[in-house]
């Protein structure tokens, strides 16, 4: 009995010592887990933004070469009206199925501003379609456009922690714009 008295300390330490390593053990498995998961969202959230960015290009670029005659200076090549309306139809398609995988995945930021981008966007695509008067002033139209793009780009940057500062566009497309109109 002496002898068991004498080695419960050691033994004691050994089992506090290996629930501790059990404890550790399950403890940097699950923080290692959690930063794998995070990694492989912030992953799916990046090709998520990128393919609505995509997508939305190509229909802005549709549009805009549809409305090319309207823009004095352009430098839009001219599509055919029916061409320009079936390609219109198929990225329409492409964005409305990418724009669910940005609303599962996108930060409520970058999914307002994406909204705002889409409905700039569709006034151009009205204006290629048809359905409304070109306004007087249509590069104003494109400005909107690019602003609310660079309103999308740094929603999407800043919910995935890219740093650098800003990329804006809009300004030194405006200046284009003002040069080509001149």
């Amino acid at each position: 009995m002496s002898t068991l008295l004498t080695q419960l300390p050691a033994l004691l330490g050994v089992l506090v010592g290996t629930l501790g390593t059990i404890l550790a053990t399950s403890l940097a498995d699950r923080a290692r887990w959690r930063r794998s998961q995070s990694v492989r969202w912030d992953e799916r959230r990046l090709d998520a933004y990128v393919d609505y960015a995509h997508a939305l290009k190509e229909s802005h670029a549709v549009a805009l070469r549809m409305t090319a005659d309207l823009r004095p200076g352009s430098h839009s090549h001219p599509i055919d009206r029916e061409d320009g309306l079936a390609r219109l139809a198929t990225s329409d398609a492409r964005r409305t199925i990418v724009w669910e995988n940005l609303l599962l995945l996108g930060d409520e930021t970058t999914v307002a501003a994406a909204a705002v981008w889409r409905d700039a966007v569709w006034q151009v695509e009205r204006l290629a379609r048809g359905i409304i008067e070109p306004p007087q002033d249509v590069s104003r139209l494109l400005t909107s456009v690019n602003e609310s793009r660079d309103g999308y780009y740094w929603a999407a940057r800043r919910s995935l922690g890219v740093r650098g500062g800003s990329v804006e566009q809009s300004p030194a497309l405006q200046q284009r714009f003002s040069t080509d109109d001149g």
